[in-house]
């Protein structure tokens, strides 16, 4: 026999029946209202401010890419627009690995060395 695991709103509802079997409306209204904000928690969907920040980087990357029409590493990726020119490496490398991951962009590797373009 599989048991399947509760959820927090799962031992909300268990403590509802309880405390209103024994007659606890201040338990009922505490456990009402934490449903609710598990509820109003699940159904936000949007992306942080950060999120959405690194898509508009994202956005610089390819546009420079696209721009450059060669293979390039992330410090001539940086040389080549202001605005990169301002993140870390890390940060450019992190981009780009999502980048790579989604198929928008293309790495090549030589000599231990990393090279992106489109």
């Amino acid at each position: 026999m599989e048991k399947t695991k509760m959820t927090k709103k799962d031992y909300f509802n268990t403590i509802i029946e309880i405390a209103t079997e024994n007659g606890r409306q201040d338990i009922v209204e505490f456990a009402t209202h934490e449903i609710e904000l598990l509820n109003k928690k699940a159904s936000y969907k949007g992306q942080t401010k950060v999120q959405e920040a690194n898509e508009q980087i994202k956005n610089v990357i390819v546009a420079t890419l696209t721009d450059l029409a060669k293979f390039v590493t992330i410090t001539e990726l940086q040389t080549a627009n202001e605005e990169l020119a301002q993140l870390s490496n890390q940060k450019i490398s992190a981009l780009l690995k999502q980048l790579v991951d989604t198929g928008l962009i293309n790495k090549q590797v030589d000599k231990k060395k990393a090279y992106f373009g489109m």
